[in-house]
């Protein structure tokens, strides 16, 4: 069974507002095992809308529209789908006593216009606004299925979960299969190199499906499948994500939607295990993504920004000979970066010490490239290693890039620690 997602709204082309409401739906109608092949966004215009329905009603069998049901003039949403359904319109009495009571509660004059959001369709079930005051409506026609609802998400969200849900599930299932998802999340890898390790999987993909997101320094793959029971989806999920695992070892860091920061920190703080961090361009950066997990406090003793080479050399012990002089490496230099992941470490007294060192841009430093950063890896009774990258982007781009590959960096070596006590559902199980 195929949808549509209609909005509706001036202000969603605007750009004033996002359209979160088309994302919520479409993970609700496919656990439904109904798929959103389009969604659509209308202004507050008659005849456009009266157009998007059309359209809709040729190519989808059923259409859910968010907004346009208030009190206002431009509310359009009931009248056009009257309109193009031959239909007329009506005030459902309970709609109109629950708005009735808002304002007789609260001792306000209700304006006539206020009527106008608890009107509904000839032959359509009303679906009460909790929350809000627009009643929606849901709509069987000609073999098609019709949900209107209101705009703003607190009030869409209970009327679709709690009422128009279940109508669908009444009316329009019949013996549809849900859609189960598995999240896939690998970094270290680009998504066009990983989808090139995947190509063969990809290209013969039946069910279950593959594809394959990006997110600035981390990839995501979704695979999908439809089954009677979650049981049974999982059995086939688990034999392709196994496949994707074999082939990307190195990379594929959990089975569920969570950033890589998050594993790292359950599974230090599980295993009692300590890091700081010595920053140059990212500025803070990398301590403020692992700061931002909760649990953090107990594996993240502390850091410093050392964007200046005095910083570097008051604070970190940076040798002057490294820094400064024809001859000297610079502060964006292999050897700048080990010294400063080492001294953090040990000033610290940690287990680990992260440090980064590079040009973010927009113009050169020490005529060097933009994109150029070293990162440093010290462990406490191992030499300490120090990663080139060479990144391409904005400014924030290269910052954003840089922390996720030295994250990278600290997964593998915890990897290779077999540290083994993550917290449930947070790695790979």
């Amino acid at each position: 069974m195929k949808a549509e997602i209609i909005a509706v709204g001036t202000e969603l082309l605007l750009g004033q507002i996002v359209n979160s409401n088309a994302q919520f739906l479409s993970l609700e109608l496919a656990a439904l095992g109904i798929d959103v092949f389009f969604q659509t966004v209308v202004g507050d215009n008659s005849s456009r809308l009266q157009q998007a329905i059309e359209i809709a009603r040729s190519r989808a069998d059923v259409i859910l529209f968010t907004g346009g049901i208030g009190p206002t003039e431009d509310d359009l949403t009931k009248d056009a789908l009257a309109a193009s359904l031959g239909r007329s319109l009506h005030i459902d009495q309970l709609a109109m006593d629950h708005v009735q009571r808002f304002f007789d509660e609260r001792k306000i004059v209700m304006t006539e216009n206020n009527r106008k959001q608890a009107l509904i369709i000839d032959g359509t079930t009303p679906l009460p606004n909790e929350t809000g005051l627009a009643v929606g409506l849901a709509l069987a026609d000609g073999g098609k299925y019709y949900i209107v609802l209101p705009g703003p998400p607190r009030e869409m969200k209970p009327m679709f979960t709690g009422q128009a849900k279940p109508w669908l599930q009444q009316h329009a299932l019949t013996g549809e299969m849900p859609i189960y998802s598995k999240m896939l999340k690998f970094a270290g890898i680009g998504e066009s190199l990983l989808e090139d390790k995947l190509i063969d999987l990809i290209r013969n993909q039946s069910d279950p499906t593959i594809a394959p997101y990006a997110k600035e320094g981390e990839v995501t793959v979704r695979i999908s499948t439809k089954a009677p029971s979650e049981r049974e989806a999982m059995q086939k999920l688990e034999v392709l994500e196994k496949t994707i695992q074999e082939i990307l070892p190195e990379h594929m860091y959990a089975n569920i939607d969570v950033p890589l920061e998050q594993l790292i920190v359950d599974w230090m703080a599980d295993a009692g295990l300590t890091v700081s961090a010595a920053e140059s361009c990212t500025g803070g950066l990398l301590m403020e993504s692992i700061t931002s997990i909760p649990g953090s406090a107990s594996m993240f003793l502390g850091g410093i920004v050392c964007y200046s080479n005095d910083m570097k050399k008051k604070l970190l012990n940076v040798p002057s000979a490294l820094l400064e002089g024809p001859d000297a490496p610079g502060a964006v230099s292999r050897e700048v970066a080990e010294v400063l992941a080492d001294q953090v470490r040990m000033i610290a007294d940690s287990d680990f010490g992260l440090s980064v060192t590079g040009v973010a841009g927009p113009g050169y430093s020490e005529r060097k490239p933009v994109g150029l950063v070293f990162v440093g890896l010290a462990e406490r009774g191992r030499p300490t290693e120090v990663y080139e990258l060479n990144l391409k982007g904005t400014r924030e781009n290269i910052r954003l890039r840089t922390v996720k590959s030295l994250l990278y960096r600290l997964w593998r070596r915890l990897e290779e620690r077999k540290v083994d006590t993550p917290l449930e559902g947070s790695a790979l199980q």
